[in-house]
């Protein structure tokens, strides 16, 4: 097999990250950020000196925001019940996932993040679990929980808690979406209240991202969402019969799809300007014939992973203009590590009390900005992640509609927002390259 072929650089890849993470034995470490070199620090740091520090926050509880590391520091909750594409696979499974969350936080957001894998009982107890964990978080990113209980315990949590809470899967993946989206229609010259859209599968992301591209302008009724048992329209019994338990999938059947388009993912398709997939991972789940039928200048996000619902050299050959998928390793990577380092950067730094809808839209524009002013191609419709400066502008957008909204306490300027994030993001990046350069992480073994 060809050397560039995607399959078999997926494949590759596989091979190799199994080989580093058990060299690594994990991706992040509790490291100091106080001197601790010698008797007199540890006095100041620990005992007696602590005390101190400690009868301060008593006296003021808003303390613990200046004598703590709570305000930078945040939790990854999950439970394993749907980790990536690979399902039900649970907690100790999903920590390897976890992990490589906190690394991004940190080296992309300056956050430091906390991976928590828990196997609760019920969904209450997950529940009770984080908000019991309060006291020592800033903010939680809920992540990889299976859908409807993931809308369920986001939803409770936000009325429960007074940190934000943020459930990746669906809040981060739509904002990504939407600011893909918005560029790729500048780019083959279509309105965003003009199109047509498919939406394939109709999971946490897929649903959110209906909420955000709604709230963005445009018609659910130009929207036509498919999920394993076909389109989503008011004659399907089998959530009719569910509405209050799957209540956002019925939302969806009674306001998109007004021509209403009945059948599975080929008619879905079949004219659609637009594929949102976020459904089971491929290849195959979309097949080239469907790609075929799509209107002309058509844009494919084919975004399940580890491997996308159609590889994107089949979508384009296909007819497809500009294909996306949720992997680093290939051109225009939709994934929501573009978001949340930002977005998490950006409420903490002027203690949000939530992260909304608002304030999603917010980062969605910046994130799309930035790219337009780096200059739009086919194959380049969103930032990579290695552009490190996209993140404290996100921090700052998101900041800027937290205080816009009365979220927060806090009244500051962009300018001072965009600096101090700056200032923290290049800090932690700095940091990973002198853990290198200094030898306290090993370079990776070579392959005997």
């Amino acid at each position: 097999m060809d050397k560039g072929d995607p399959k078999s650089k997926a494949s590759e890849l596989a091979d190799e990250a199994v080989r580093l993470h058990a060299f690594y034995r994990g991706k992040v470490q509790v490291a100091p950020r106080c001197p601790a070199r010698e008797m007199p620090d540890f006095a100041v740091w620990y005992t007696p000196g602590v005390a101190a520090s400690s009868r301060a926050i008593v006296d003021n509880p808003d303390c613990v925001w200046e004598q703590t590391n709570r305000g930078n520091t945040i939790a990854i909750v999950s439970d394993g019940s749907r980790v990536l594409g690979l399902g039900d696979i649970g907690p100790e499974a999903g920590l390897p996932v976890m992990e490589g969350k906190a690394l991004l936080f940190k080296v992309l957001g300056g956050v430091d993040a906390v991976p928590l894998c828990l196997r609760p009982r019920d969904d209450e107890e997950l529940m009770r679990t984080v908000a019991v964990l309060q006291p020592s978080f800033g903010a939680v990113n809920l992540e990889d929980i299976a859908s409807p209980r993931c809308f369920r315990i986001l939803d409770a949590l936000r009325e429960r808690l007074d940190i934000p809470i943020w459930h990746d899967d669906q809040q981060g993946s739509a904002t990504v979406v939407l600011a893909a989206l918005t560029n790729a229609l500048e780019l083959v010259g279509k309105p965003l209240q003009d199109v047509r859209i498919a939406m394939i599968g109709v999971g946490a992301a897929n649903v959110a991202g209906y909420r955000l591209l709604t709230s963005s302008g445009i018609d659910p009724a130009s929207i036509v969402a498919c999920d394993t048992g076909g389109t989503l329209h008011p004659g399907r019994r089998d959530l009719e019969t569910r509405q209050d338990e799957l209540r956002d999938k019925w939302r969806i059947c009674c306001e998109s799809n007004a021509d209403r388009v009945d059948g599975g993912i080929a008619e879905a398709l079949r004219g659609a300007d637009v594929c949102i997939a976020l459904s089971a991972p491929g290849p195959d789940v979309i097949r080239p014939e469907w790609i075929r039928d799509m209107a002309s200048e058509a844009i494919v996000f084919a975004c399940a992973n580890p491997v996308p619902e159609i590889w994107p050299d089949e979508a384009r050959a296909a007819g497809a203009r500009i294909v996306a998928t949720d992997r680093s390793d290939l051109p225009n990577q939709v994934n929501n590590s573009l978001a949340f380092p930002g977005i998490f950067r950006g409420v903490l730094d002027v203690r949000a009390r939530k992260i909304t809808d608002g304030m999603a839209l917010a980062a969605a524009r910046e994130l799309a900005a930035f790219a337009r002013e780096r200059g739009l191609r086919d194959d380049a419709i969103l930032p990579a992640m290695d552009e490190w400066q996209v993140y404290p502008r996100v921090a700052a957008a998101t900041a800027m509609a937290a205080q816009d909204e009365g979220l927060t306490e806090t009244k500051r300027t962009r300018a001072s927002l965009l600096e101090e994030a700056t200032s923290k993001i290049e800090a932690a990046r700095e940091l990973a390259v002198k853990l290198v350069e200094e030898g306290v992480i090993a370079p990776p073994p070579t392959v005997r």
